[in-house]
């Protein structure tokens, strides 16, 4: 009986091992495959979710897979913190182990990114020194012209998606004390610029935007994801 009980512990390791190898040259060649098509620096670390992970690999099927990129470049445009999640993903595992990923379909991939607030004012017309979060909302500093004359003023700004990226439209504006009042419609003719980010990597398209702290908290969504298309 003790010897069958060593043999049983045995297999049990034998199985968890094998289960942790294989999901790591799973996951390892998910993120090559990430690495190569989008020209990054370094390879993202990818976690395939699930326990134990040859279950779902003979299946063919996973409930997701995480994606943490770091930063990404596109067109002269930087994020960071860029992180994706593929759900209800199919590939079989034999195409996994033999770098064919392009194989792989995801039903929905999701991802977040951060846009600094410097990448975002690289954008905006001239006068605007400085872009920041507060509790009124995203503020734009600057000096702006009035009748040619130049105003210090603080406007705040929301920031919506659109199919040409994040557009930031001025909703209020604050002249500095003693200073000439700004007509907010002349300011949203002058004032209103769009970064050009209308998508994040697998084709995910920009569906809400959020300021934080340190930038512009954005969330993209992609359905059908077929890595086959990727570029």
């Amino acid at each position: 009986m003790r010897a069958l009980l060593i043999l049983i512990v045995v297999l049990l390791i034998a199985l968890v091992v094998g289960d942790r190898v294989t999901v790591r040259m799973a996951q390892n060649e998910i993120g090559r495959k990430i690495a190569a098509d989008y020209h990054l620096p370094q390879q993202p670390k990818v976690e395939i979710g699930g326990f134990p992970f040859l279950t779902q690999a003979f299946d063919g099927n996973y409930h997701d897979i995480d994606i943490r990129v770091g930063d990404w470049s596109q067109q002269n445009l930087s994020v960071h913190n860029l992180d994706v999640t593929l759900t209800d993903v199919a590939a079989p595992l034999d195409d996994l182990l033999h770098n064919r990923t392009s194989n792989l379909v995801a039903a929905t991939a999701a991802a977040t990114a951060v846009v600094p607030y410097d990448t975002v004012r690289g954008y905006a017309p001239s006068g605007v020194k400085s872009i920041s979060n507060s509790p009124d909302g995203l503020r734009v500093t600057g000096t702006f012209s009035v009748e040619g004359i130049p105003v210090p003023a603080t406007i705040v700004v929301t920031v919506a998606p659109t199919d040409d990226g994040i557009e930031v439209t001025p909703v209020s504006v604050q002249s500095a004390v003693g200073g000439p009042t700004m007509s907010l419609a002349m300011l949203r003719k002058t004032l209103t610029f769009t970064v050009p980010l209308q998508r994040l990597p697998l084709g995910a398209k920009l569906t809400a935007i959020q300021p934080g702290p340190d930038g512009l908290q954005v969330t993209a969504v992609a359905h059908d994801v077929h890595f086959s298309d990727l570029q």
